[in-house]
């Protein structure tokens, strides 16, 4: 009987080349195929779930659309029903009424109704699930949470076998913070993270929305916590892409990939990813329009419009944002101009241990203001490869680890425990701990400290100190004429594969803050004023190369107003 379904049908002509599809779309096509077809020895479509679930959607009706007014079984796009035969009617054989996958990430562009289905799905789940089983969503905030209650309120609004009464009573009953099904007793809820607690919920099913846009992973975390004891859990993850790199649908987007992949093995992950494999060509690829919008390929005025937007962004720098994000599901963060370094391309030089044995140190400090982060670069210059090597440690106030975790959006506490940040000091920084860290580098790496490069500002005690130690610090002027070799050299050695650092994903962050400015005379520098969040470990590492660069590259050292104290 599946055989005959849309979805089946999408996804095998997706594979067999017929339809355009990203590469991961088409791994968890070929997984979701092969149980249809009853090959996997494990799991199978259950047929009565299946059956059930076909006469419920030939009962509700579209509210708007080009489909409006006809039955949604007739109007679901291949795509939409492979979601929800899959994520609703995937079970283990020896156990026909235990669903497979537990967590559903849908990852697709803008206006491919996506709130619409999850919506629908929340209907069907309502009309499906055992008694008293509670759902919820959860958004950036309380607006976005509350689309997926609109959308579920105009489909029933929309269908009369839903809106109508049984035994003279409602069958769906609607008010202002939730819905409740009459006929199942079960209630749906948005929930707004930014004022409701999540922790003592126990959903049997949730959404989340826009997950790109949340602030922490904490509404995810807290709904899988909530359903340690239901017995079919399921949560829904979508989003759009986001101008970020870091975020926490990233997250689950990087880790979805793992299990497709195969690298992990996780069977209760069930992952559309509507993201094209060439993010480079834009401009002219119309299969990159095509792999982020699969509800274009049925909807030709959504493809026309897409082309529209595509020339727009083309023309318009300023539209590029929001139509590569938002419509080609591609980070568009590193393409504008005043970024200084995109971070993928810094990610190519990750490893997991440089070994600094024998080696010549240089260090750069930025230790701003004692309330705020700081930061001790390592650098060293492989000459025979022409390779820049680093590693970068952040220092912050340990009394406000929580606080500033919250206003930065970045989980300071996960990278005190990962030993990249050190929490010191009370509300400021306590030097002395910074210090010390310099101090025992020599010892810790095996290496041979030069020189350490730092900022005037905040650091002259503690350069003097070093100085009495026997290292040499060099005062850097803050200007951009000093900073641009520096700047201008770890930028070329990154962009050209040249750049080795240990992974570090703090310090990705700080490269994707990190922005520029060019003087009047062209010379580039990294604006701390302008960055889009803390850039002092780059800050540091410019500086550290700053002083490699003098000794190690240039063969006549100058000193572009650096001043030996």
């Amino acid at each position: 009987m599946i055989e005959k379904n849309k979805g089946y049908r999408y996804a095998v002509e997706v594979l067999e080349g017929k339809i355009p599809a990203p590469m991961y779309v088409k791994k968890q096509l070929k997984e979701f195929v092969e149980i249809a077809d009853g090959k996997n020895e494990k799991y199978i479509i259950n047929e009565k779930k299946y059956t059930l679930l076909l006469k419920l959607l030939r009962l509700i009706i579209m509210p708007k659309g080009a489909h409006k007014g006809k039955t949604v079984e007739k109007s679901l796009a291949g795509f939409q029903w492979v979601l929800i035969i899959a994520a609703l009617c995937t079970v283990y054989r020896e156990n026909t009424q235990k669903r497979r996958y537990q967590t559903v990430i849908l990852e697709i562009a803008r206006k491919n109704g996506k709130t619409f289905l999850v919506g629908l799905m929340f209907i069907l789940l309502m009309l499906t699930e055992e008694k008293f089983a509670k759902l919820y969503s959860v958004a950036p905030d309380g607006t976005i949470s509350r689309e997926i209650k609109s959308q579920i309120e105009e489909i029933i609004k929309s269908s009369p076998a839903l809106c109508g009464t049984s035994k003279g009573k409602a069958k769906f009953k609607i008010l202002l913070n939730y819905i409740l099904c009459n006929l199942t007793e079960i209630k749906y809820t948005p929930l707004n993270t930014s004022r409701n607690r999540m922790d003592s919920r126990e959903p049997t099913a949730f959404v989340a929305d826009e997950v790109g846009a949340l602030p922490s992973p904490y509404p995810l975390e807290a709904m899988y916590s909530g359903q340690s004891n239901i017995q079919n859990p399921i949560g829904f993850i979508i989003s759009t892409k986001y101008p970020t790199m870091f975020n926490p649908f990233e997250e689950q987007v990087d880790y979805a990939k793992k299990v497709l992949d195969g690298v992990v093995e996780d069977e209760t992950v069930l992952a559309l990813l509507f993201e094209p494999d060439d993010k480079d060509n834009w401009m002219e690829n119309n299969e990159i329009l095509q792999h982020a919008n699969p509800l274009a390929l049925e909807v030709p005025k959504i493809m026309e419009d897409l082309k529209a937007k595509r020339k727009r962004a083309i023309e318009m720098k300023s539209a590029r944002e929001n139509f590569l994000t938002k419509h080609c599901n591609i980070i568009y963060q590193g393409m504008g101009t005043d970024t200084y370094v995109p971070v993928s391309d810094v990610q190519k030089g990750r490893v997991p241990k440089i070994d600094w044995t024998g080696k010549r140190l240089y260090l750069g400090l930025d230790l701003a203001v004692s309330d705020d982060n700081c930061a001790v670069a390592i650098t060293a210059y492989d000459e025979q490869n022409d390779i820049i090597e680093a590693e970068v440690m952040a220092f912050l106030p340990e009394g406000k680890l929580e606080e500033k975790s919250r206003a930065e959006k970045v989980d300071y506490q996960k990278f005190v425990e990962e030993e990249k940040a050190v929490a010191c000091g009370d509300q400021i920084v306590d030097y002395g701990v910074i210090e010390r860290y310099i101090m025992e580098i020599e010892e810790t790496t095996g290496g041979k400290v030069v020189g350490v490069g730092f900022d005037r500002y905040n650091a002259i005690s503690t350069a003097q100190k070093l100085e009495a130690a026997g290292m040499t610090a060099v005062e850097i002027r803050q200007h951009s004429s000093v900073l641009h070799p520096a700047t201008k050299l770890l930028k070329e050695h990154i962009l050209e594969g040249k750049f080795r650092y240990t992974e570090n994903e703090l310090m990705e962050i700080n490269f994707e803050n990190a922005r520029v400015t060019l003087d009047t005379n062209l010379n580039m520098y990294v604006n701390k004023k302008r960055s889009a969040g803390k850039i002092d470990m780059v800050a540091a590492l410019i500086d550290a190369c700053f002083v490699l660069m003098q000794n190690e590259i240039i063969e006549a050292p100058i000193t572009w107003g650096a001043i030996e104290l």
